[in-house]
């Protein structure tokens, strides 16, 4: 194999991307070549090639022909588009020659924030064929890196959101990325609390509040972990302006409660974990609170007597008419959000019996939620898209508080081995995953993203 030509140097010319190097280096000079992904075509092998240690690849063609063409594609949206057209670095195959190979190119644009994808296609005749998409190890070190480094390649650039408008998805998944950046130390995602923060304060009701409550909690949460981890107060006060909202919410139907939505009454269980979850929080960082404590001991002790939580120690959507369990499915986040309040309000109240109560519906959860080993979603679909995907990061989000929190760590087996069978079932090899972690068909997009991170960020 020898050196691209020039002139398929000059092609990429107007979109070169300069990170440590330049765009169109020579390949000869990387100091390793890992081959993560190849393809088939006509008998010819089409291969991308990492250069990990630069952040850099390239593709080539070999068993070929001369005429046969070859050249990468680059991604900043994780495929979906191709940033630079196609045929970045296109070359042939010259007489008298078998293979051949492109220059190499960056993977990411480091000066815009551009979090890359690439693969490699080939064409022989008519026929074209492309590798999967895939990435140096650069921000992917390790598992969970690599998976916060896929999500980030869904988050909006220009309304800094992910998945370009996800609103209480979106608090979720900028949640999992601040967790993912407090455990592994790999800060180089810090910068979507500010720039999500900044162009999103005025949106909606301001203040990440709207007319859905459970929407304003979720965010508000989010801005407690933001705070956590820059220590900007601003942040904090947000989080209080998120409660306040939705104490302001509380109303006498059902004897108590924070309804769904401002149109209507309907008292539902996640509105109203997030709400004691999101006081205890703040208690747990103001100074001095009491306020925040009073509405949490009530939020609980209006909950635990409300008839949500079954006979089976499940919960279930909500409350009817009638003010009673309305029977609807057990959604694993209901599971999950009560443990992560239930943590909180024990470290507010030093009450042991938040924990025991915690550990009993955990308990219950862990088994019931689980088919062939691993934790499923009631009625879980193949796709990735809407509100659904994003329950399972929920929970074992707040399963993982509990145990963190809990000496023994009971569930941390758990945690762990649902983290190694999605690791090894249900991933592609640009680190995204699907919505079965036991594995089968299905879609990519933020939400089962976002799920899985928050799984690998719990499993350690």
């Amino acid at each position: 194999m020898v050196a691209q030509s020039p002139a398929s140097a000059a092609s990429a010319a107007s979109t070169t991307v300069c990170n440590r190097y330049c765009d169109a280096r020579d390949p000869g000079l990387s100091p390793q070549d890992r081959q993560p992904v190849s393809s088939g075509l006509s008998g010819r092998s089409v291969v991308l090639h990492f250069d990990d240690a630069d952040a850099m690849g390239w593709a080539s063609i070999d068993n070929g022909a001369a005429g046969d063409q070859v050249w990468l594609d680059r991604s900043f949206d994780g495929g979906r588009t191709w940033a630079d057209g196609s045929k970045l670095g296109a070359t042939t195959v010259p007489s008298g020659r078998r293979g051949w190979r492109t220059l190499m190119y960056n993977v990411d644009d480091w000066n815009t924030q551009g979090i890359g994808a690439l693969r490699a296609c080939g064409q022989v005749a008519g026929a074209i064929a492309c590798t999967p998409w895939a990435r140096t190890t650069w921000n992917a070190g390790d598992r969970r890196t690599a998976a916060a480094t896929a999500l980030m390649m869904s988050y909006d650039r220009t309304t800094k959101l992910f998945g370009g408008n996800g609103w209480w998805t979106g608090a979720n998944a900028l949640t999992a990325i601040i967790d993912n950046a407090r455990i592994t130390g790999m800060g180089s995602y810090t910068y979507t609390i500010a720039q999500t923060y900044d162009r999103n304060i005025d949106a909606q009701g301001g203040q990440f509040r709207n007319e859905y409550l459970d929407d304003t909690g979720w965010w508000g949460l989010a801005w407690v972990a933001a705070y956590d981890m820059t220590g900007d107060s601003r942040y904090l006060n947000t989080a209080r302006a998120d409660a306040d909202h939705m104490y302001a919410n509380w109303n006498g139907t059902c004897g108590g409660g924070v309804r769904w939505s401002t149109d209507g009454n309907y008292k539902n269980a996640i509105t109203n974990e997030l709400f004691l979850q999101l006081t205890a929080a703040l208690h747990n960082r103001i100074p001095g609170d009491t306020v925040y404590l009073d509405r949490a001991k009530s939020e609980w002790s209006w909950f635990r007597n409300s008839g949500m939580i079954n006979g089976d120690n499940m919960i279930n959507d909500g409350l009817d008419g009638a003010c009673a369990n309305n029977g609807q499915p057990t959604w694993t986040y209901n599971q999950g959000v009560i443990l992560g309040g239930l943590t909180e309000l024990y470290r507010a109240t030093g009450d042991a019996t938040s924990l025991t109560t915690a550990r009993a519906l955990a308990n219950a959860s862990t088994v019931r939620l689980q088919t062939a080993g691993v934790l499923r979603e009631p009625g879980e679909s193949d796709s990735c898209v809407g509100d659904g995907p994003s329950f399972k990061g929920a929970y074992v989000r707040g399963l993982g508080r509990l145990d963190n929190q809990l000496g023994d760590h009971p569930y941390a087996a758990t945690l762990a081995r649902w983290a190694d069978t999605a690791y090894t079932r249900d991933r592609d090899p640009l680190d995204r995953y699907g919505p079965h972690w036991g594995g089968g068909t299905g879609s990519t997009d933020y939400g089962c993203q976002q799920s899985a991170l928050d799984l690998l960020d719990a499993a350690g």
